[in-house]
Order: structure tokens, then sequence, then C-alpha cells
């Protein structure tokens, strides 16, 4: 029997207790695919290095919709009109944004399915809730898609300032114990407003936003690009490759149902279908695990291999210069794992690769984040600010990396 309260509350450890606000939103909580994302963590791999991040992407949901109801209250108080229908495309739009994610995060998108990104997921979700809830989430969809009148409001979803990057910055930095990411998001959300239909913050908020900027800086190097993470998401990206490979090969691999579709299917855009949808709804980190843990045994050299490493913390050694990689440092130890092991180049390739990573913390380029000066004018933070390094940080920073196993595999 369901309950009939339905004014849930939930105990965050970062914002302490979180009200559902209405009875639709607790129903989209308790849809099996919101409660899907219980089973994702929300920084893929990177508990691999930080062993306190394992903390879920439905934490993360609740956390940005809690920072969004705040928000809305901080607005009305300061005159901007936003009516109930609003509120709730808001809230929904912001409770939703992140439910297409697939296993580990990101290591889907660039194995297994082919030229569809989370969000494009995530609208697929939406949609189809919008139908089983009878078109209750036609504004938050228009919200999330960026097509709403009301600029700001798309902003509080999507912007260099928005609800979810406020949630996760605070809440990445907590369960990775890493101080520098510790935003003042309180702060910065009663320091926001409205002006001409666009998002503002206030001139006493300027330091806070320059906070914001460098720890999202900090938090870029320190933990989303920390090098052992990389190598981490790298070889899960390969597993799921050469796992998809071998099944086209006819081989059969063990792993649970929802994973045996993706890795037989070629999943990319025009084939996501309703059909995929459900599907895809029942793939999680714990489909992923488990298929690791079966194939380390598999008589594939490339797959077993790539197994054990996650599965016992025995990763590539990867160094990071600011120079792109030499071809020939490439070829130097792809020849040497070829001699050692008596396998094929194509083999080896999976553990001797290079690439690259990029930071950066404020894209003055694609949208601004505005200050309004106490004479009313409105500026850029960039220009607004005396802080000499927010021009830095507005220019993209690229390392290039080189990964290759350690003397003993």
């Amino acid at each position: 029997m369901k309950s009939n309260n339905k004014l849930k509350i939930f105990n965050d450890p970062i914002y302490g207790f979180i009200t559902i606000p209405n009875s639709l939103i607790f129903d989209l909580v308790q849809h099996k695919y919101f409660q899907r994302l219980r089973r994702i963590t929300q920084m893929g791999l990177s508990y691999l290095v930080y062993p306190g991040a394992h903390h879920t992407r439905f934490h993360h949901a609740l956390g940005s919709m809690h920072l969004m109801q705040k928000t809305i209250n901080v607005l009305r108080f300061k005159g901007v009109a936003i009516s109930k229908e609003e509120e709730n495309g808001l809230l929904i739009a912001i409770l939703l944004h992140d439910i297409g994610h697939g296993p580990f995060s990101h290591a889907m998108e660039h194995s297994i399915v082919n030229d569809i990104s989370h969000e494009e997921i995530s609208l697929q979700f939406m949609e189809n809730l919008n139908e089983e809830f009878n078109g209750s989430l036609t504004l938050a969809i228009s919200i999330f898609k960026g097509e709403y009148s009301r600029k700001f409001m798309c902003q509080l979803i999507s912007s260099q300032l928005d609800m979810d990057r406020a949630d996760y910055l605070k809440r990445d930095s907590f369960y990775t114990g890493v101080a520098e990411g510790n935003i003042n998001s309180e702060r910065l959300i009663t320091m926001l407003n409205v002006v001409n239909d666009e998002l503002v913050v206030e001139e006493k908020g300027i330091y806070s936003v320059e906070k914001f900027l460098v720890a999202r800086r900090f938090m870029y190097w320190q933990v989303y690009l920390h090098k052992t993470g990389i190598v981490a998401e790298q070889l899960l990206t390969r597993i799921l490759k050469r796992a998809k490979e071998l099944v086209q090969q006819g081989e059969q691999l063990h792993c649970s149902e929802p994973l045996n579709h993706f890795l037989t299917s070629e999943v990319n855009y025009n084939s996501f279908d309703s059909n995929t949808l459900e599907i895809f709804a029942k793939l999680d980190d714990y489909d992923i695990v488990a298929a690791m843990k079966s194939w380390r045994n598999h008589t594939d050299f490339v797959l077993s291999n790539l197994c054990e490493m996650i599965i016992d913390r025995d990763l590539l050694k990867i160094k990071i210069k600011n120079k792109p990689i030499k071809t020939i440092d490439l070829e130097i130890h792809n020849k040497a794992l070829v001699d050692k092991y008596n396998i094929s180049k194509e083999q080896a390739d999976f553990f001797v690769f290079s690439g690259e990573i990029t930071n950066l913390a404020y894209q003055s380029k694609k949208q601004h984040i505005n200050i309004q000066l106490k004479s009313g004018k409105i500026k850029d933070i960039v220009k607004a600010s005396d802080q000499l390094n927010l021009k830095a940080l507005s220019k993209p920073v690229t390392k290039y990396y080189m990964c290759y196993p350690k003397k003993k595999m």
C-alpha cells in the first residue's frame, strides 16, 4: 500500500532537512527512473582516489532542487514574479536534469552508446514521464530545453552559475574532503537578482562569485581531472569497447540483460526509442561492476587485464605534460608490450594511449556571470572584479597525458 503522506523530508549531510514541496514531486522522486539514480555514483570512479566519494546522483538531484527552492524564495522576496506553475517547472527541471546519466556517469557516452549525450537521454526520460503524469512536466521540459520565454529561469538550470554547479561543487568537496571546493552556495543565492529577464549577482556578492570560480578551477585540477581518476575512467571506457568488440565477434560474455542489450545492439541517437529507454533505465553501476568481476577471468588478454586493473585498483601509469605526447614515446611502450606478451599492436593500444584534458573555469565567450553594480550598471564578472586571475580563469588550460602499463602487468 502506498502512503498518502507525500510531504516527506530528506536529511541531507550538507543542507540538513530537504522538504519535498508537493505530491507531484514526491511521485517523481518515488518513480523507478529517479530511484535508479541511487545506484549511479555522482563522481564515477573518483572513489579510487578519494575513498569518501561514494555519493550518488540521487543525492545531488535532491540537493540541487533544495537550492532551487531557496533561490525562488530569494527572488520572490526581491519582487521577481514567479507563479506556482513556474516554481513547479523549475523544481522539476532541476530535479530531473541528470536523470539520463548512465553507469559511472560518463563512461557509457564514449563506449557503448554513440552520438547521444546524457542531456538528450534526460530529455527522453522527461518526455516519457510527461506522458505518464498527464502533461504536468510540459513547462519543466520547456525550461530544461532553454526554450521558455523567461530567460533567467533557463539560466537557473543551465548556465555558468546554475543550481547544478552550486550543489555539485559543495557536495563533491564535502565527500572528497577537498576543502578548496567548499563554496558558500547560501550566500551566492542570497545575492541573486533578475534584471531585464536575466540573472545577475548584486555587487556585494562579487567575492562569493570569485570564490566560486576559483573553487571550480581547484576542483577540476584536484578532483575531476585527477590523473588517477582519468586513468580509471579511460580503462572503464576501454573495457566496454573491448566487450562490445568481442560480442560482435560472436563471443558470449556473462553480464546482465540490460548491459547485454547495449553490447549486442548498435545504439545511437536515431535508434534510441522508448524501448531502448526502458532497457537503459535498468542499467546502473552494479551491472558494470558485476560484469567486470566476471570478465576478469575471461580468456581474452585485453578484457581480463583491464577488468583486473580496476577491480584490484592496480591501474596504468600516467604522465601529464604541458606539450602534446610524441608518437615515438607511445610506440616504444606499445612495442615493449607486444614483445613481452606476444599480442597484436591493436591489443596493446588498449593499454598504451594518450589524450588531453582541458580546464576552463569560466566560459566568458559563451555565457556571462553578470554583476549588478550599485549604480545599476551591469558588468561581466571579469570586468567588475579587481581579481586579476579571473581573466586567466576564462582562458582554457590544456594538458596532455600518456598512459602505459607499469613494468609488471
